[in-house]
């Protein structure tokens, strides 16, 4: 499953097919692309697959109270996309992944390779593929999830 059974990098874990936007794309419409497929967010792309930005149930949000209070007309999601703080590459190690999401507000974390967008690592994608190492461990009740990587209990520098 994972090259390196007591850890991984985000290439292993990533989702590859995401749903992307455009930044030109109507807000409007883009909310309800969310809403009916039932995500939180999606990374806002240009024709070459370069990330601009996020576009998340906050930015949703953000237009929504703007309407409310200014009548805002359709607008274009650029305008309301944030630009992305964090990003990784394809070769992040768990530990790595798990204090940017331990550190940050952010949900998920768009995967470049090149500038380009390859993939995706949400929170709920590190704990799934944590979870896989746990369970697949021959003693689970002496596995210990240790900081800087997966080990086992023996292989720990604590007592």
């Amino acid at each position: 499953m994972f090259k390196n059974e007591k850890s991984f990098s985000a290439s292993e874990i990533m989702v590859k097919r995401l749903f992307t936007l455009d930044a030109e794309m109507d807000v409007f419409k883009a909310i309800e692309l969310l809403s009916r497929n039932k995500i939180s967010g999606a990374p806002v792309i240009d024709s070459n697959s370069r990330l601009l930005g996020m576009f998340t149930e906050k930015s949703c949000l953000e237009v929504m109270v703007d309407a409310a209070y200014e009548g805002l007309p359709a607008n274009d999601v650029g305008a309301f996309m944030s630009e992305p703080a964090d990003t990784i590459k394809e070769e992040t190690d768990f530990l790595s992944m798990a204090q940017i999401f331990l550190n940050k507000r952010t949900r998920r974390l768009p995967v470049l390779r090149n500038g380009v967008l390859v993939g995706q690592v949400s929170r709920r994608d590190l704990i799934n593929a944590t979870l896989k190492i746990i369970r697949r461990s021959p003693d689970r009740q002496r596995t210990l999830l240790y900081l800087s990587a997966l080990c086992e209990m023996h292989d720990s520098p604590l007592p």
